[in-house]
């Protein structure tokens, strides 16, 4: 099932004659979802309703606002195709003739590319700046410390109940729906930060903005986040196109490394991270001023925003 947030309300899609019909009563998504079948049943009866209210769906707003969001990183692939295009862009020359001509004479990877075992033992993730959510439609603003800003298409879910240590099967009854992300980048700053900076590469890098799409699906609706398939339009150009297939971790996995120590909630946003492809900076394509960066998740739906050289918002 999938699902909005109106200023009337949550409203429910009906794929048989596609049209989106207004849940009576029901104002918070997160409490919607935490129902669970209940809830879906409620959703069920108001579609099938013969008065039912149909509720524009260009009206929605951010589906909730998010408690926190970590983002993981799960794909090897991705994690070298990124480095790669980092040194080649960022770092000095001679570290890119090094990493150019060892990859040309041997045709293997240039070993410092490659994730450490530590990528393989536990899921990576880093927590992300959840105060500074753009919704879909929203203008993007050029963020003034980096010439070099990217898009990351990513499928996320949202948490629904309290997770404190939990075992992976214990974690995954806690996600309550799947959603679009777009994790923003300043590649540069990214660059920088990986090379100098103590904390490691997503400090300035990653500390500015994301974007969240505002259709939300069931867990029914995608059993198997593994199979998700997605895509980047620019400026309504496909640049590229990706899936969720072969992770790292378990999502089970990545919830309980998450929840050791610590409580998550209701509203935690968990991100898988990056498709493989699914960036500019894997593609070495820039985006710039003026350009529409639309993601797509099949199943799911769109999350779009145009970038401009406004000032951050206030």
């Amino acid at each position: 099932m999938k699902l909005r947030t109106t200023p009337q309300g949550l409203i429910a899609h009906d794929p048989a004659d596609d049209r989106w019909v207004l849940l009576e009563g029901e104002h918070d998504l997160l409490q919607f979802l935490a129902d669970g079948e209940a809830g879906r049943d409620r959703a069920a009866a108001a579609l099938a309703a013969p008065d039912a209210t149909i509720v524009d769906p260009a009206t929605a707003v951010l589906p909730f606002r998010p408690r926190s969001i970590r983002a993981f990183m799960l794909w090897e692939s991705h994690v070298i195709a990124s480095a790669r295009m980092l040194v080649k862009n960022f770092f000095p020359a001679p570290a890119w003739k090094a990493v150019a001509t060892f990859e040309k004479l041997t045709g293997k990877t240039f070993p410092k590319l490659r994730p450490n075992d530590r990528f393989r033992e536990a899921p990576t993730f880093y927590v992300a700046n959840h105060t500074a959510v753009l919704a879909d439609g929203e203008e993007m603003w050029w963020p003034s410390h980096t010439k070099a800003l990217d898009f990351e298409l990513e499928l996320a879910c949202v948490l629904v109940k309290p997770l404190v240590d939990a075992t992976p099967e214990e974690a995954l009854d806690a996600v309550g729906g799947w959603l679009i992300l777009n994790d923003w980048s300043a590649r540069d700053v990214q660059a920088d930060d990986a090379r100098r900076n103590v904390f490691g590469p997503v400090v300035k890098s990653k500390s500015f903005a994301n974007s969240i799409g505002c259709d939300v699906v069931t867990p029914d609706a995608l059993p198997d986040w593994t199979t998700a398939t997605g895509r980047v339009r620019v400026d309504g150009e496909e640049w590229c196109s990706g899936t969720t297939a072969n992770p790292q971790h378990t999502l089970g996995a990545m919830l309980a490394y998450a929840s050791a120590g610590e409580r998550l909630d209701a509203g935690d946003v968990i991100s898988t991270g990056t498709m493989p492809g699914c960036c500019g900076l894997e593609l070495d394509r820039w985006i710039r001023t003026g350009q529409t960066i639309e993601l797509e998740i099949d199943g799911i739906g769109t999350l779009s925003n145009r970038l401009t050289d406004t000032a951050v918002p206030v």
